[in-house]
């Protein structure tokens, strides 16, 4: 039996599935990821992205960080691909019950997927650091420089930096969903952001499947392991 039959083999059979991504699930719209070889850690800056990325850099050196934001981390263009496609047919025939995403592009909710857990927050969401008013990611793109609210306060998008804490409420939908789960498809990730990793250890199902280029530390742990595009593999799931 193929990789992709015994996939489809555990989905017939779960009545429970979450899906777990992170940055390779939009690689196949254009989206960079952050640590394959062409990715976005292994690119050159003044700063590394992941200093450029974190609360204190934002705090000291603004200007830049909206430069970079906007140069390196907002793909208006991108579309969802097969994998969004697939797993909003997934949600829509009750098969899948949660999409809990790392990513903040959007391109999950895009597709049609409607229960979405954005770990790390959207950039399609922005508020005023002063005022709290909202913003769409307009505000933000066209800005010459920092973006500023009516009232003068910063327009910061509603993403984690590095240094910056977690929802723990969006933390605590998440491990429910997981721990409910009867199979977890873990897709595009490294699992090497945490806390978000961490919520692996709440699967309590025996179906756990990774479909990933590269290797994970859970592949041991894992039932089945599928290192090609995520795309088509879900893709070929669906039947389409």
């Amino acid at each position: 039996m193929t990789q992709i039959n015994q996939l489809k083999v555990y989905c017939d059979a779960a009545k429970n599935i979450v899906f777990f991504g992170g940055a390779g699930v939009s690689t196949e719209s254009g989206i960079p990821d952050f640590r394959s070889q062409d990715g976005l850690y292994n690119t050159v800056y003044e700063y590394p992205p992941e200093v450029m990325l974190s609360r204190s850099f934002f705090k000291k050196h603004t200007s830049e960080f909206y430069r970079f934001y906007r140069d390196k981390m907002v793909h208006t263009s991108a579309k969802p691909n097969r994998a969004h496609a697939a797993l909003a047919e997934m949600e829509r025939v009750g098969k899948l019950k949660a999409v809990i995403t790392q990513n903040v592009d959007g391109l999950h909710q895009a597709t049609g997927s409607k229960n979405v857990i954005e770990l790390h927050g959207s950039m399609h969401r922005n508020f005023c650091m002063k005022c709290h008013a909202p913003y769409l990611l307009e505000a933000v793109l066209q800005a010459e420089d920092v973006p500023l609210c009516e009232c003068g306060g910063i327009i910061k998008p509603d993403i984690v930096l590095y240094e910056e804490d977690l929802d723990q409420t969006v933390m605590d939908v998440a491990i429910k969903y997981i721990s409910n789960a009867d199979m977890l498809i873990i897709g595009g990730t490294s699992l090497v952001v945490y806390p978000a990793a961490w919520l692996v250890e709440y699967f309590n199902g025996d179906k756990l499947v990774v479909i990933n280029k590269g290797e994970t530390h859970i592949d041991e742990r894992a039932c089945l392991v599928i290192q090609e595009s995520i795309g088509e593999v879900l893709n070929s799931v669906i039947g389409e």
